[in-house]
């Protein structure tokens, strides 16, 4: 799990702040048979965190509802650890993350309400649960290219819920989060039809999924948070061949300091362990078997000392990205340029006056590039991604690459350009047809479509700099797998 999940779950807090003899509880406890709503089954309730409590003392006959108002407290300091997580969370785009920010802040309005009315009888329900679910699933290292948050599938009269639009281990994909007690998931629902059962939504989604067009996922994955009781989850096997995923797998597992300096796994860890996915493929574009040449099957991206990416340290998800990686122009550009590359101090130490007078109106850009490479040099954090990849490029991103560096680029940036490309495989242009199904735009032009989706046709993610030209495509609502890295320009030198 990435570093920036949330603390542990407000559970050990309420266990020492509701007595267990408690009505309020008593009614709580009942909550939990709350009707699905559409196909998210976002209830989760504040009872579910009280299960395993003991009796704490009684309240004081002074403060009846202190306790309440403390498991109110509480919950109310949850959503606010989960809204600033979303808000800081670089695998959302902002208004990726707006959906999520609403539905928090509805929470916390309806959760402020009732900390005003302490004597209310009425059940205390809370989102929270499923909310955190979703984030840390979001959240999750083989989840990638979010382009959809709490989105609607389908007519205005026939729709599904998706929590997520993603590429899961570089598929693209829609996800099903579920943080309800097992025991009221159902099979083929209640007997009145009020509650459809998991076998009927299971299909819903799966016939949403074969419409949807160029955003038709090729999986779906289905997250229960506190898992599946066993006859459900053989009936969800069987009749649907899901494949029940091994979704620790690549989890940063915490670990907690004990007494007398023993460890234990920490009980946000221990929670995301415990939480069971099942995988649904659904036949898409298969594309082509696309494979390395034989003879290019020893290249790496191991190039000259200014690219020395073998000997790097894979970042954590790196093996989620496959062994492929396609590179654009700009990422071509900037790997080969002089301010990744060592000139940045000459070129801010360098006459203000020459370097005007050199770069034109491009001069404030350089030299921001330059100062920005000084503090955070780009090439490190390229590395790292890049560590024991293979390298291809598509035919119109290299043709585009070797006009710049024959106009724009120095004798240093020429001979890297040189080297590089003998560590790249150059393929043809081959996009995948549900990229170039995408509307044409000033952002989404043709070629973007050709080297984007090449990119899409190999499973591989595309290295860009072109962020305007990711967020345009995942405001489509389609996931494709691509890095974003800062932008670096040819400088003559």
């Amino acid at each position: 799990m990435a570093p920036e999940t949330l603390k542990p779950p407000v559970a050990a807090a309420l266990c020492n702040s509701v007595p267990q003899n408690s009505p309020q509880l008593c009614s709580l406890a009942r909550c939990d048979a709350t009707v699905w709503s559409k196909f998210s089954f976002p209830y989760l309730h504040a009872a579910t965190y009280i299960s395993a409590m003991t009796t704490p003392p009684s309240p004081s006959p002074t403060e009846p509802h202190a306790d309440d108002r403390t498991s109110l407290n509480i919950v109310i300091s949850e959503c606010h650890k989960l809204r600033e997580l979303i808000h800081n969370s670089s695998k959302l785009f902002p208004d990726l993350r707006a959906p999520l920010v609403r539905q928090i802040q509805a929470e916390l309005d309806h959760l402020s309400r009732r900390l005003q009315s302490p004597h209310s009888d009425s059940p205390l329900c809370s989102n929270l649960g499923y909310l955190s679910a979703v984030c840390h699933v979001i959240h999750h290292p083989s989840i990638q290219s979010v382009s959809g948050v709490s989105k609607h599938v389908g007519s205005k009269t026939e729709s599904i819920h998706v929590d997520i639009m993603c590429s899961f281990r570089r598929d693209p994909s829609w996800v099903f989060v579920s943080d309800r007690n097992p025991s009221y998931v159902s099979w083929v629902g209640s007997p009145g039809g009020k509650d459809k059962g998991l076998r009927d939504r299971v299909e819903t989604a799966i016939a949403a999924a074969n419409e949807a067009g160029s955003l038709r996922p090729n999986k779906l994955l289905f997250v229960f948070a506190r898992g599946l009781e066993e006859d459900v989850r053989n009936k969800f096997l069987h009749e649907f061949g899901a494949v029940e995923s091994d979704f620790a797998d690549g989890l940063e597992v915490v670990f907690d300091e004990m007494d007398d300096e023993w460890l234990g796994i920490s009980d946000d860890s221990k929670r995301l362990l415990d939480y069971k996915a099942f995988e649904i493929q659904i036949s898409g574009d298969p594309g082509e078997n696309v494979t390395i040449d034989e003879t290019m099957a020893q290249v790496e991206l191991d190039l000259c000392s200014g690219f020395d990416w073998s000997s790097s340290k894979t970042s954590p998800g790196n093996d989620f990205l496959g062994n492929v990686i396609n590179f654009d122009t700009t990422a071509l550009i900037a790997m080969v340029s002089g301010i990744s590359n060592g000139d940045a101090k000459q070129l801010l130490e360098a006459p203000p006056e020459k370097m005007r007078e050199k770069y034109k109106s491009n001069y404030e850009f350089v030299i921001g590039q330059a100062k920005s490479e000084l503090e955070q040099p780009m090439l490190e954090e390229v590395n790292t991604i890049l560590a024991g990849k293979k390298g291809i490029t598509c035919q119109s991103a290299l043709e585009e690459f070797k006009e710049l560096v024959s106009k724009c680029g120095g004798p240093a940036e020429k001979d890297r350009a040189s080297e590089l490309l003998k560590k790249l495989i150059v393929v043809p242009d081959n996009p995948s047809q549900r990229v170039m199904n995408l509307q044409t735009t000033g952002k989404v032009d043709t070629k973007n479509k050709i080297i984007f989706g090449t990119g899409d046709r190999w499973h591989a993610p595309t290295l860009t700099a072109k962020k305007n030209v990711v967020r345009a495509i995942a405001q489509t609502g389609m996931s494709l797998l691509t890095i974003v890295h800062r932008p670096r320009a040819l400088t003559g030198l």
